[in-house]
C-alpha cells in the first residue's frame, strides 16, 4: 500500500463542501481543514502510485474551488 498526504491550497471560502468532496473520493481516507499555508491535508492510502497521482493530480485538482495541490508519499 501507499500512503500520501495531498495538501490541498484553495481559492474559495468553501472549505466544508471541499473537504466533503475530497473525502469523497475513493483512497482519500481523511481529510482535514487546516490552518497555515494550505487549506486542507487530505491522507489517501492506495494499491500504487499511480493511484496517488489519479487522486491528486485529476480528482483533487478537477474540483472546483482548488487552487494548488503539493503531494508527499510516505516513506515508512
Amino acid at each position: 500500500m501507499v500512503t500520501a498526504f495531498v495538501m490541498v491550497k484553495a481559492n474559495t471560502g468553501e472549505a466544508d463542501r471541499l473537504r466533503d468532496e475530497i473525502l469523497s473520493i475513493e483512497g482519500v481516507e481523511s481529510t482535514h481543514i487546516v490552518a497555515g499555508d494550505v487549506d486542507l491535508i487530505a491522507k489517501a492510502r492506495v494499491e500504487t502510485p499511480a493511484a496517488v497521482k489519479e487522486i491528486a493530480a485529476t480528482q483533487i485538482q478537477g474540483i472546483e474551488g482548488v487552487e494548488d495541490t503539493q503531494t508527499y508519499i510516505a516513506m515508512d
